[in-house]
């Protein structure tokens, strides 16, 4: 049983968003494209990514890929 249901996680009330990976980095970290120009650090330890993936994340972690 998870935690989420809807569009916001029950435990933080926090919702998943949608960024792209720029590239990947060592140790699961990818760097991504969180829009206006910005780019963030996250981990990709959960999930198979590459660059070019959209991938979902949720407190700095990606936790599914969105199918292109």
């Amino acid at each position: 049983m998870t935690g989420c249901t809807g569009d916001h996680c029950v435990t933080c009330s926090d919702e998943a968003v949608a960024v792209t990976v720029v590239r990947l980095l060592d140790d699961d970290l990818a760097e991504v494209d969180v829009g206006g120009g910005r780019t963030e650090e996250i981990s990709v330890a959960l999930v198979e990514a590459a660059a070019g993936d959209t991938v979902l994340v949720h407190a700095k972690e990606a936790i599914g890929t969105v199918p292109r």
